[in-house]
């Protein structure tokens, strides 16, 4: 059930693994409860419910373990994991963060979820004064013709960014950027851009791009469908001598109907 990346193959096979088990104990839960999960057999989710799910971003924290209350909603989450959205009952909850098989808190947060809308509880900062930021998300497609995107800095080893996004064919010298200084902890809320195949890069801030420009980051050529949303999220390079930075991307939205 969840989305994570391949460098994460380890830690989200047994994410996934407790994952599983969390949700066939849930399964044989009344309807009333807690969580309505999509895995479960003879559980329909509903428009009144609201969606969660759970991004660690943290750098060096150790295995986690995610509780509402004291009802487990993950266990042994890994850096860099994104959770698939599970439904749950609209209402005013405290979700806390336990270092994974202990009882040991690392942070809690309080926030009241709405029917109908989609959060995001971010797990961030170091292990030693670990946050929690519960985020609502887009779950409504871009106007016609755009598509959304959020950028989240969660990268500490790196200084700011100019985020650009280079269309199919082109080069970062013809491009302007659609952010300029990144840092971190920055939200940048949703951004508004044409339907099209971009390429992300990031720039350190205030550099004029030329032909021999070094990239901070450079991903993947991706063609976004119209309507579509999503969430990038910087964070460090792992095991790496130089300090870099990697980006995990996140599926908001995407419409039923979109086309390229």
């Amino acid at each position: 059930m969840f989305a994570t990346r391949p460098h994460q193959d380890n830690q989200a096979s047994s994410a996934r693994l407790a994952w599983r088990r969390r949700v066939g104990a849930l399964c044989a839960l009344p309807i009333a409860s807690l969580l309505a999960l999509t895995g479960c057999q003879g559980i329909v989710s509903t428009p009144t419910l609201s969606q969660i799910r759970i991004i660690d971003a943290s750098p060096d924290a150790p295995g986690l373990d995610f509780y509402e209350g004291t009802t487990a909603l993950a266990y042994n989450l890994g850096f860099g994991t994104i959770t698939s959205y599970v439904p749950i009952n609209p209402s005013t909850y405290t979700f806390s963060v336990k270092s994974a098989g202990t009882t040991t808190v690392l942070a809690t947060a309080k926030s009241t979820l709405v029917s109908s809308r989609q959060y995001s509880i971010l797990i961030n900062d170091s292990s030693a004064s670990l946050q929690e930021t519960i985020l609502q998300d887009q779950n409504q497609p871009a106007p016609s013709g755009q598509i959304s995107m959020r950028f989240i800095d969660e990268a500490s080893a790196i200084s700011a960014v100019d985020v650009y996004l280079i269309p199919a064919g082109q080069k970062l010298t013809n491009v302007t950027p659609v952010y300029t200084n990144l840092t971190l902890s920055t939200n940048t809320g949703y951004l508004n851009v044409p339907i099209g195949t971009y390429t992300l890069v990031l720039v350190p801030t205030g550099t004029v791009p030329t032909s021999t420009t070094i990239a901070t980051y450079t991903g993947a050529q991706v063609t976004y469908n119209s309507g579509a949303a999503r969430t990038f999220i910087l964070i460090n390079q792992q095991l790496l001598t130089t300090p870099g930075v990697q980006v995990i991307t996140a599926d908001d939205y995407d419409s039923p109907t979109a086309t390229s």
